[in-house]
């Protein structure tokens, strides 16, 4: 080494120092958490163990762990620890973002699923380059009020439009002039309303060759006859694809997974249902003339994000699996078999109460739409179950997407989560669970014939019991509505939404909808109806459970009062009562109580404790894990408000 270079590269380094890496310098082993010793499988199963014994567990499972699962969907549970063993050989079969099986990504960075739909900006089917495609849904039917709200929305972040169109929306005879000031070729549309909104639209841009791609007619015969319960034909889809693809990146086909999600299912029937769809609308399409690849093309999958994450993030990666592996089988090419998806934040976690919650939901539902690939997203406003939305709640809606895409720079790591033992673990179990489910449905002659059969009805209402009972016991806490509810709040006022779901086959469901008909009992009656919480003792022995009794019969609207003993009763204005205190208050004081309390009027007591306490004059007992809806339907019974329910 000359002087010049030895002066350029610094000091050299003495015999001294050469176990001693340079600042720049990585030494070949690194050892994360070197510091400490190697840590087991089974050393960590040991101490499991030992904290469920402590907290009165006596049986447990092998491996214990299982002990701690905790159900996703059916037949798949997510374990409370993943190793490199859990997802040994997974990692190797997702590929790279934008080639098969598209686990990882449709489309690469920058570029798209195929290369027919790259646009200007860089991005796959309308979507900015470095993030996704924000699209907004407009329903409103007052035609000033939803172009303004369009004007507000493209001005402000959203770089797509998704109108609901007909009856109680926004007019069919009114397309027009509701993109009238929107510059198609640089924000697509996609419409929803079936043959009469796609005829519209078609003749909206009948000459045009300049259509921004990524818009969408949104013919979905299937969902809607899921949703309805009546056989849709799908003959004439082929005939609106042909004109379709006059216009480049313009689908006909929306399969929208959200009908089997808003009527229940779990990410399995959703995923499963979606295959089922898509592949009866390829059988559809290529048998009246279009070719594999063209029928692909023409087609976008719709899902539902939820507030559970991880489950999002591996479901949109699972469907992309899914439908690369039907594509394959249909002879449909590599390029073509990239799955275009649209994320929509959940309406079955929506709630009415406590409404700034949804913020927070949509929130996370949004963050792993993003994480989880989705090519377009949308935010419902918060206050979309109260009616319809105003200049506000578009705001932050479209603002969460701001924030993530611009500030979060969600976009511009690609499969984020790809990788990690535990999502490549949940998305293969969640493939796996789905496949299974979508060739039963195939077994039973396809969607149509296994909707009829009430096959479809049947797989999704048993889903959703296992979510009701957590949702019942609180397992699933929904936080102001089930969990710290507020009776004193103050709703915002909505001009109500036409109800726009059609009805007659497939119910629709939000998870808060059973403890918000008792809150609305509850708020109906003269005056707000309660339960005294009784207590022993000072205040430091039964506030724990006096909070907690408390923030369960809030949960159904009803007040509690508390007071030391059965002195309160009267005051209370009320028949029905909580003993609240210790193990050893009850077993010192409580059947004596629970005597005082029905001497005094209580014509129900209940105990915040388990029923193995077993006190005497005690009619029912409050405790974790126990059905609190059953508790507060018998609460309301007692108090006469059975006729009040919604």
């Amino acid at each position: 080494m000359s002087s010049t270079d030895q002066q350029a590269s610094g000091p050299a380094r003495t015999a001294a120092d050469a176990d001693v890496p340079a600042e720049h310098e990585v030494p070949e082993d690194l050892a994360l958490a070197g510091e400490f010793d190697a840590v087991t499988r089974d050393q960590w199963r040991d101490l499991v163990a030992g904290v469920l014994r402590k907290a009165g567990r006596e049986e447990l499972p092998e491996p214990v762990e299982d002990a701690l699962r905790r159900p996703v969907a059916p037949g798949v549970t997510v374990a409370p620890l993943y190793t490199a063993e859990d997802a040994a050989g997974l990692s190797a079969g997702v590929g790279v973002p934008g080639l098969p099986p598209f686990v990882r990504g449709s489309r690469p960075a920058g570029g798209p699923a195929g290369s027919a739909d790259v646009t200007a900006a860089g991005g796959a089917d309308g979507g900015a380059s470095g993030g996704w495609d924000v699209r907004q849904r407009h329903a409103h039917p007052d035609v000033a009020t939803t172009k303004e709200a369009i004007a507000a929305d493209l001005e402000n972040g959203v770089t797509s439009l998704w109108l609901v169109v007909g009856d109680g929306a926004v007019p069919v005879d009114s397309l027009g002039d509701v993109l009238s000031d929107v510059f198609l070729d640089l924000a697509p549309v996609s419409v929803q309303g079936g043959v009469p909104a796609a005829e519209a639209f078609l003749q909206l841009v009948e000459g045009r060759t300049d259509l921004a791609p990524g818009g969408s007619l949104g013919l979905d015969p299937l969902g809607l006859e899921a949703a309805s319960g009546e056989q849709q034909d799908l003959s004439g889809l082929a005939d609106v694809a042909r004109r379709a693809a006059a216009h480049r990146g313009l689908r006909t086909v929306v399969v929208d997974g959200t009908v089997f999600a808003d009527a229940g299912a779990s990410v399995v029937e959703e995923l499963g249902c979606s295959m089922a769809a898509g592949v009866a609308y390829l059988r559809a399409l290529t048998g009246a003339g279009l070719s594999v690849d063209e029928a692909v093309a023409q087609l976008e999958f719709r899902y539902s994000a939820s507030a559970d994450q991880f489950a999002t993030i591996a479901a949109l990666r699972a469907a992309r699996r899914l439908w690369d592996r039907v594509g394959e089988v249909s002879g449909a090419s590599a390029e073509a078999r990239g799955q275009r998806q649209h994320a929509v934040t959940s309406s079955v976690m929506t709630t009415k109460r406590d409404p700034w919650v949804n913020m927070l939901r949509t929130t996370v539902a949004c963050f792993a739409a993003g994480v989880g690939g989705a090519d377009a997203v949308t935010v419902q406003p918060f206050d979309a179950a109260l009616g319809l939305p105003d200049s506000f709640s578009r705001r932050i809606a479209r603002n969460t997407q701001s924030l993530l895409v611009e500030e979060g720079h969600l976009g511009r790591v690609l499969d984020p989560a790809g990788g990690s033992w535990y999502v490549e673990s949940l998305t293969d179990d969640l493939a796996r669970a789905a496949w299974d489910w979508f060739t039963e449905i195939e077994r039973a002659g396809g969607l149509s014939a296994a909707l009829a059969s009430g096959l479809v009805r049947d797989r999704i209402a048993q889903a959703w019991d296992a979510r009701a009972k957590r949702l019942a016991t609180r397992a699933d806490a929904l936080t102001g509505v089930s969990e710290f509810p507020n009776l004193a709040e103050k709703l915002p006022e909505r001009r109500p939404a036409a109800d726009l779901h059609p009805t007659g086959g497939l119910p629709r469901v939000r998870a808060a909808q059973e403890y918000e008909a008792l809150r609305d009992a509850a708020d109906a009656a003269t005056t707000r109806p309660s339960v005294y919480l009784a207590t022993i003792g000072p205040i430091a022995r039964h506030t724990a459970r006096a909070s907690f009794a408390g923030n369960l019969f809030q949960a159904g609207g009803l007040a509690t009062p508390s007071g030391d003993g059965a002195s309160g009763l009267s005051e209370a204005g009320t028949t029905v009562a909580c003993i609240c205190g210790t193990d050893k208050d009850y077993a010192e004081t409580a059947a004596g109580l629970a005597k005082e309390l029905k001497e005094a009027g209580a014509t129900q007591v209940w105990l915040a404790g388990k029923p193995d306490l077993a006190v005497d004059g005690v009619d029912g007992y409050v405790h974790a894990g126990c059905d609190a809806l059953a508790a507060l339907r018998t609460v309301h019974e007692q108090l006469g408000l059975e006729g009040v329910q919604a």
